[in-house]
């Protein structure tokens, strides 16, 4: 486990603000002491600064993980992939929301691309290409991904048209259980 090197910070700081914006220094001095980020084995992980010095003992070896994985690099290594992990995280304080309609939920749970006709609401000013987290209509967060078209695009917009490109979703387990079987 060690800390990011500049380039990894870049790429894993610029994915975490399209989600939260300048929230992220909220992530990093919370009410209950300071919280950092660390690499171990191509993923991030979020932890207290208490948490990292007592996993320090531990060898690279004999550390399987520590904390809360928020993603792992590809293997191009300047990509960044957020994982479905972070979503506890990332829903209090993202700053633009897509609820969908109960008809919509399973799809999306699925994997699927959100489409205009299963939308229900969408935060106003909504830009094109902005990190977004989606919620069911009891504000239960489902998963995040990247607005497809702005919120004035949207009103517009064929029912059949991609409102949000789907990143992850709470679905992710059931499935990635059912391929190690």
């Amino acid at each position: 486990m060690r800390p990011l090197t500049e380039e990894e910070t870049k790429a894993f700081f610029e994915k975490l603000s399209k989600f939260i914006g300048d929230n992220v220094k909220a992530l990093l001095d919370r009410a209950d002491g300071r919280y950092c980020f660390r690499l171990h084995k191509e993923r991030i992980y979020y932890m207290s600064e208490a948490l990292m010095k007592r996993s320090a003992s531990f060898g690279r070896d004999h550390l399987l993980t520590v904390g809360t994985c928020f993603g792992k690099f590809t293997k191009k290594k300047h990509d960044f992939r957020m994982g479905i992990t972070a979503l506890e995280y990332l829903a209090p304080y993202c700053q633009y929301k897509i609820w969908l309609k109960p008809s919509a939920e399973q799809q999306f749970l699925y994997g699927h691309n959100v489409m205009k006709s299963g939308l229900a609401r969408i935060t106003e000013n909504t830009p094109q290409y902005r990190g977004v987290v989606i919620y069911n209509m009891a504000d239960i967060p489902l998963g995040f991904g990247i607005s497809a078209k702005s919120t004035a695009e949207c009103r517009n917009a064929d029912p059949m048209t991609i409102i949000c490109f789907h990143q992850s979703d709470v679905g992710e387990y059931l499935r990635n259980e059912a391929e190690l079987i």
